[in-house]
């Protein structure tokens, strides 16, 4: 089947939240809470891309993800650049992106030990709508009171920092190594490729757009790139299938797509530049 709805896995996580997101059930009274629902293609296969939601109660972890060549230097596929689309914010909610100032390796493995890492890491004030995309090497965090839609390289090979003197294991050695602990200069600015059509990251990894537009065409997928939908709101249809908030697609060959008034959907494909006349 050319566009294939993916499968949900809820993961458990001490930071995670019990009321989750429209959409997505809620967890039972007395369950463990839920911080992540991830997005997973059925049978064996390894797509480049992993889409997940996310709900924070807690900070997470002070953390970095290595590059292709770190990560495939351990025997791992890739590595890990991701991107964050901000769907809902508490007041005063943040994410931690870069570092304040340039500093050494040794300088960050010292903060990460005796906790100054936590004032040293740059906390930006985040709303519904604003998006981040963080390379590779980057030290980050994501705050507490935030539901999130996350995607990523996809492998699950994260290096812990520091977290917040809780007894979970760090990874200091492998995260100091893969680090890039210099302020973050955002590499791509969002911008109107058409009207309804934004660009909200063109980074080496991968491409992640925002669609709010109504329509109905042909869905264009270049060979070996197959798209990530992600229906935010609104109503349409992909190769005949409902597309409905809280559910993922991946699709790899031409087909049919109908986007009714009112319709938001986020896109993502792997590398290769922005897909120009992707819709038509």
């Amino acid at each position: 089947m050319p566009a294939i709805r993916l499968e949900t896995k809820r993961v458990e996580k001490p930071w995670g939240r019990n009321t989750l997101w429209p959409g997505f059930g809620d967890v039972p009274a007395g369950g463990a809470p839920v911080g992540e629902i991830w997005f997973e293609a059925p049978g064996d296969g390894d797509p480049e891309l992993l889409v997940k939601y996310l709900f924070t109660s807690e900070k997470l972890s002070i953390q970095v993800h290595p590059d292709d060549a770190a990560a495939r230097a351990r025997g791992y596929p890739r590595g890990k650049d991701e991107a964050w689309v901000v769907l809902a914010a508490d007041p005063h909610a943040t994410i931690a992106i870069g570092t304040l100032d340039v500093m050494t390796s040794d300088e960050l493995r010292a903060s990460a030990l005796d906790g100054s890492i936590e004032n040293k890491v740059d906390w930006r004030a985040v709303k519904a709508g604003d998006t981040y995309y963080s390379p590779a090497g980057t030290v980050h965090a994501i705050g507490a009171g935030l539901t999130l839609i996350e995607i990523q390289q996809n492998v699950d090979l994260t290096y812990r920092l520091y977290d917040y003197g809780s007894a979970r294991e760090l990874h200091l050695e492998d995260g100091v190594a893969v680090s890039e602990p210099v302020p973050y200069v955002a590499a791509f600015v969002p911008m109107e490729a058409a009207a309804g059509r934004t660009i909200l990251a063109d980074g080496p990894a991968f491409v992640m757009e925002r669609w709010t537009k109504s329509g109905e065409g042909t869905l264009k997928v270049q060979p070996g790139r197959p798209i990530w939908l992600v229906p935010l709101s609104g109503s349409g249809t992909v190769d005949g299938q409902t597309l409905e908030a809280g559910g993922v697609w991946m699709v790899d060959e031409a087909v049919p797509l109908a986007l009714g008034e009112g319709a938001e959907v986020v896109i993502a494909y792997a590398k290769g530049g922005v897909i120009r006349d992707i819709w038509s």
